[in-house]
């Protein structure tokens, strides 16, 4: 059912999630004849000139948004963000000769991370940032986690989905003492807030959060960090074998790579509180997630219970308070958002609850129609 003002429904789906308005459109504009090909670009060839000028205005307008240096290179990938669990440490595992790598683990999906890397690696948990009940609720202080002084790189992720927590600022694992690279996942707020490259060697994300459909994979490479792969490592996946070939060693995700630059346009170009680009986009998501957060701490009826220094601006997890969480008043709370136009507000199956994921491409209307539910309900049932 629509809103009632007509516009569409408000998608606060995690994964694969809303796109921009503009850029569908545009899609389906250009979904026939791209530019006058006479060729859809899933019909195109991956190495014919349409397609490779698609692919690399894709890539430049990334490296522009997200100011990164030139010694990276910018791969297109398949598998996901989970394949990336394992071609990670794939290639960089055998950095140094030690097999060792460090991880910090903060959520559900650092905590995939672990056990996948340790099917390649020597894995050590240098930080849990669960606590006692086994809940992400908080992170590990860097100061205090152990890190290995051969360790081949540190993982984290810079966003937890499913549990709502976030890295503010990046660690300085030079300042910790360690000479490893840090590989952050960024899956879920990539292209959401700059990155601070001088404290990144590897950085790889799954696009179906924030920037496109499912199926591309982007990886963000330090060029001194090819060319380490472990012999077990398929030719395909080889960051080194990827970036000589400009992405286009296998058949890419062409359509992906295609909606992706769109929408890299639609960022460049967005405006919003004076400001232009990456930097409006940053400021709309802190103004989302100040007025979610700010309801939910206000509210007798719902609670977020992320530390207040680390939640998340993409993935808002809630949950209704104490006697009030039950079973029925959950479903009540999500049929009703259904028939408000509000989707996919059911929380991850692992955490329960509820959870809003306000992405780029959600506008501040949205979050103002969901605050405005947060409270009629409240008003009926608190």
């Amino acid at each position: 059912m629509n809103p009632p003002n007509a516009h569409r429904p408000y998608n606060f789906s995690a994964g694969p999630a809303a796109l921009p308005e503009e850029v569908l459109s545009q899609v389906s504009a250009e979904m026939l004849d791209w530019h006058g090909s006479g060729m859809s670009v899933m019909e195109m060839s991956h190495r014919g000139k349409e397609f490779i000028s698609i692919a690399e205005a894709a890539e430049a307008d990334l490296r522009e948004l997200l100011q990164v240096p030139a010694q990276f290179r910018i791969l297109f990938m398949q598998g996901g963000g989970l394949a990336e669990n394992a071609i990670v440490p794939m290639n960089l595992a055998g950095r140094g000769g030690s097999g060792q790598v460090d991880m910090v683990v903060t959520g559900s999906w650092s905590s995939k991370s672990a056990a996948e890397a340790r099917r390649y690696a020597d894995v050590q948990i240098a930080a849990n940032g669960a606590n006692a009940q086994g809940h992400y609720q908080s992170l590990p202080a860097p100061q205090n986690w152990r890190l290995r002084p051969d360790a081949a790189y540190v993982h984290l992720c810079s966003n937890e989905t499913i549990d709502g927590v976030e890295f503010q600022e990046l660690p300085d694992l030079q300042a910790l003492g360690s000479r490893a690279p840090l590989v952050i996942d960024f899956s879920s707020h990539v292209a959401s807030r700059p990155v601070d490259w001088s404290r990144v060697g590897l950085a790889f994300g799954g696009a179906q959060k924030n920037i496109g459909p499912a199926g591309l994979t982007l990886v963000i490479v330090r060029e001194d960090l090819l060319g380490h792969a472990l012999p077990i490592c398929p030719s395909a996946f080889d960051y080194k074998t990827v970036a000589e070939a400009h992405s286009m060693y296998n058949t890419p995700p062409t359509f992906g790579i295609y909606v992706a630059g769109l929408v890299f346009q639609w960022l460049k170009h967005f405006r919003y509180a004076g400001l232009t680009g990456l930097a409006a986009i940053e400021q709309r998501n802190i103004d989302k997630a100040r007025l979610l957060y700010e309801t939910l701490d206000q509210s007798a009826l719902f609670e977020n219970r992320v530390a207040a220094h680390c939640r998340s601006r993409m993935n808002v997890p809630f949950f209704l308070r104490g006697e009030y969480d039950t079973p029925q008043l959950n479903d009540a709370f999500l049929a009703g958002a259904r028939e408000r136009g509000l989707l996919q507000l059911k929380g991850h199956k692992s955490v329960g609850g509820m959870r809003a994921s306000i992405y780029n491409a959600m506008p501040l209307e949205g979050v103002q129609a969901l605050v405005a539910y947060l409270k009629d309900f409240e008003a009926h049932h608190g």
